[in-house]
């Protein structure tokens, strides 16, 4: 098929190239002229495992390419993703200008029948938002097109999303058109040989669906958290708890770690667009309220411990950070744990020596040049003379490092440790303060 990707960011590459590697020829396009260049170059804008080689691949058996013309870019695909941000509004609602945009442009520049597939995470009703604008602008133009409009949500995580693409545990597919359903059926076969994968319901359902898999998850993280400091109080470890209920099938183990809150491009956006959507339908969601307000309460839980060892003030003292992604396997710092913590640290007198694995140049972005803030390529260069270590982000990188030399190289052997890397018993064995989340019990 012949497919336009609009947007090349995290979704739109990730789209644009899987569906190349499968044999698509795929335009993608971006008004980022600076991103193009890059794209063009044989570069990639974002960090995810494996996609810079399947881009380069796929480019060079000329199954990919790249745009910033819109005109272009809406004559190239049958089939148009829409896959541009959503970023959240002062109100915690989905900024919607960029996909009806995309829309618009469609209509404007369409010359026959065209399948407009929303791949953005998008409120539930954007479809229609997206029919209308499309209808509307044919309107103008006089013409009568004729297209369809289907939901086909994303369901990648960072750090894993080429894999997640090539082998889909589902694949969700909303629309009121039956020649909609054919064409999405052909495109995503490559991808369900071994069995069926598709998951077909109506547009609203497809999108409200998206959205309730993240709130889902983001429940789970929350509601550990708040065991966890529950079990710190009580003298109980999370980790022997999570162990419990996880063996219980209709609980598992995913999505069970305790640690220092949850951030990224998808969970809090999505949460707070969720209760956004729920409030002007009159309908209270009290358990994403409380899900939200104890994940903002969680990126502070490793300050609180790091004060009350230390004191309030905290001029002079040198902590050592390992970990700045919210996760790992992404350069990704959208609402990291590390930047709350970074500015609590900050405005208590403290510096910074911090590294991550891949995420130094976006910290740089972010943070500039400040003489509180060294970044360093080697995790255990970050620990001279330091008065802590502070853990943010689980590389494996960090779980198995020379004890001993860390204990060398810091000015006291003092470590908090915000996502449960190391074994309390072991540490304490070796000489360390270890001040994990919710190991009480240990």
């Amino acid at each position: 098929m012949k497919l336009t990707v609009v947007g090349t960011g995290y979704v739109g590459l990730v789209t644009g190239a899987c569906l190349a590697e499968v044999g698509n020829d795929v335009l993608c396009l971006d008004l980022d002229a600076a991103k193009i260049a890059t794209l063009e170059a044989g570069g990639i804008p974002i960090y995810e495992p494996g996609l810079e080689e399947m881009v380069q691949r796929n480019v060079a058996a000329g199954r990919l390419s790249f745009t910033t013309q819109v005109e272009r870019a809406v004559a190239f695909g049958d089939v148009q993703f829409i896959a541009v941000g959503t970023p959240p509004d002062e109100d915690g609602s989905a900024d919607l200008r960029h996909v009806l945009a995309a829309a618009k442009n469609i209509g404007q520049h369409m010359t026959g029948f065209k399948l407009v597939v929303d791949k953005s995470t998008v409120p539930v009703g954007t479809a229609d938002k997206v029919r209308e604008t499309i209808a509307q602008t044919l309107r103008e133009r006089g013409a009568a097109h004729e297209f369809a409009v289907a939901s086909n949500p994303e369901f990648l995580k960072e750090g894993a999303a080429v894999e997640d693409f090539m082998r889909p545990d589902r694949i969700v597919i909303g629309t009121d058109s039956e020649r909609a359903t054919q064409i999405l059926r052909e495109l995503y076969a490559p991808f369900q040989r071994n069995h069926e994968r598709l998951v077909l319901m109506d547009i609203r359902s497809a999108e409200l669906t998206k959205y309730a898999a993240n709130a889902m998850l983001a429940t789970r993280i929350s509601f550990m958290n708040e065991m966890a400091n529950l079990a710190e109080v009580l003298g109980a470890d999370i980790e022997q708890v999570r162990k419990g209920i996880g063996a219980d099938p209709r609980i598992g183990y995913h999505f069970l770690y305790a640690g220092c809150g949850y951030g990224g491009s998808c969970f809090p956006k999505d949460v707070r667009a969720l209760r956004h959507t729920a409030q002007e339908g009159g309908v209270p969601l009290r358990v994403l309220e409380a899900v939200d307000t104890a994940n903002a309460a969680q990126k502070q839980v490793l300050v609180s411990k790091v004060v009350a060892r230390l004191g309030e003030d905290l001029a002079g003292k040198r902590f050592a950070m390992w970990g700045l992604a919210f996760k790992p396997g992404t350069d990704d710092m959208r609402e990291a744990p590390s930047t709350e913590v970074l500015q609590a640290l900050w405005a208590r007198g403290a510096s910074v020596v911090a590294h991550d694995p891949s995420a130094m140049a976006e910290a740089r972005r972010i943070h500039g040049e400040r003489p509180d803030l060294t970044l360093v390529d080697d995790p255990m260069k970050a620990l001279d003379g330091v008065d802590a270590l502070l853990v943010l982000t689980e590389w494996k990188v960090f779980r198995s490092p020379n004890f001993e030399a860390m204990k060398a190289a810091m000015r006291q052997p003092l470590v908090f440790d915000g996502r449960n890397l190391f074994d309390p018993a072991k540490m304490r064995g070796l000489g360390f303060e270890y001040f994990p989340i919710g190991r009480g019990g240990v």
